[in-house]
């Protein structure tokens, strides 16, 4: 479908493809996030508006939906909860789905203790607090990752991958959390 510096026979269904097939990536939980980047940068470079300024409009379309394809599939991978939750839809599995929603008694209690800490320092504009909290978390998602790692790549242990992945987005949001509570702080 593509490249080796240019763009070859954009079909619509090549639009289509496995956002692994498209960076040519193994599909794994684990990737390399430079060959990532490389390939994304590659990809952009060869779909850039500047390369069909006399092109057909169809060749210009064509072009356009490459590279939002490509945004979105990049913004996918490089994020290990959105890649989590990628790799599980290719397998038919909504991680968010809303009758997916049981997780063990020990992490919900994390969750609260979290949530809590979150508005404690929030209310006394507590921005080391804050900063303690998101690394706390940070460290949590790389124990998730790994595990992920392990649960998608060498097992194929796709359920208890689900509930791994759930965790990893209730973690990141809290993390977005935070940051805008930072911001906030600060302004």
């Amino acid at each position: 479908m593509w490249l080796r510096g240019k763009l070859y026979c954009l079909s619509v269904s090549g639009l289509n493809e496995n956002y692994f097939e498209l960076f040519a990536l193994k599909q794994s939980f684990a990737i390399d996030i430079v060959a990532l980047e490389s390939q994304y940068r590659q990809i952009q470079s060869a779909a850039h508006p500047d390369r069909f300024v006399t092109a057909s409009s169809a060749e210009k379309l064509k072009s356009m939906q490459l590279a939002t394809l490509a945004n979105e599939a990049y913004q996918t991978l490089k994020k290990p909860a959105a890649r989590a939750k990628y790799l599980l839809s290719l397998n038919d599995i909504d991680a968010t789905q809303e009758t997916n929603t049981s997780m063990p008694a020990d992490f919900l209690m994390q969750q609260m203790e979290w949530r809590e800490a979150l508005e404690d320092y929030k209310a006394a504009k507590d921005i080391d607090g804050l900063e303690s909290l998101m690394k706390e978390m940070r460290q949590a998602a790389t124990v998730l990752s790994n595990e992920l790692s392990h649960l998608f790549d060498e097992k194929n242990d796709l359920t208890t991958a689900t509930a791994a992945t759930r965790k990893l987005i209730f973690i990141d949001k809290v993390c977005e959390d935070i940051n805008k509570a930072i911001i906030q702080i600060e302004d």
